[in-house]
């Protein structure tokens, strides 16, 4: 077996190009799913019932259907919608839609198993349900739930790959179209799973940056 090096050369700088889409879509994503994901997780456990039962239905169909359909859904659903966001975007509020729906059961069950009595005395001094979850809870929940975050946004990375098949020319993307041109699989998946084991290993070691400095309750 011989490795075609002059491929490998010229695939590096063309796979750095889909390597900063990849970043772009996943950096977009992970804000807006974190962000919503947390919120979500909040109101599931709130006061109002009706709201705690569409995060359910909401998480268990995220969590119940392959995100490849989820993709599919969002790139030929809004067009009919009257919205055609392209499909940088479709892959965005894609990917987003589904990590909120993970990361609002992190938050759920991280908030929800702080001790009990955390939150009989916010309510002895008048605090509302919100503040409590806000104020109270959420704070000292976070860094418990660092890893499992972590874990999802590590997970949201990696599924960039999928919006391949909606010609998203991310990490992926940029592969198969230096596969097709130089026919030169092995040496190209090589450099593919080299350059997504890069950017995971560095966003592990942030994160275990950022949790161990996390104040410890």
């Amino acid at each position: 077996m011989t490795i075609d090096w002059a491929v490998v050369e010229m695939a590096i700088p063309l796979l750095a190009e889909g390597t900063v889409t990849t970043l772009r879509i996943a950096s977009l994503a992970a804000l807006l799913g974190l962000t919503g994901g947390v919120a979500l997780g909040l109101v599931s456990l709130g006061g109002w019932r009706w709201a705690r039962w569409l995060v359910l239905a909401y998480v268990d169909f995220i969590r119940g259907t392959p995100l490849l359909i989820q993709i599919f859904i969002v790139f030929f659903g809004l067009p009919l919608m009257g919205w055609r966001p392209g499909e940088f975007w479709s892959g965005v509020i894609a990917l987003s839609l589904n990590c909120a729906a993970y990361v609002a059961e992190v938050v759920r069950g991280t908030v929800g198993a702080v001790e009990k009595g955390q939150t009989e005395a916010a309510k002895s001094i008048g605090m509302t349900q919100g503040r409590i979850l806000l104020y109270v809870l959420l704070p000292q929940s976070i860094r418990p739930m660092m890893p499992a975050l972590t874990n999802d946004v590590i997970t949201l990375l990696k599924n960039t790959s999928l919006l391949s098949v909606i010609s998203v020319y991310e990490l992926t993307r940029s592969g198969q179209a230096i596969i097709a041109t130089h026919f030169a699989p092995l040496e190209i998946f090589a450099l593919l799973a080299i350059y997504y084991y890069a950017i995971i290993s560095v966003l592990s070691w942030v994160s275990r940056v950022i949790e161990r400095r996390l104040p410890a309750w």
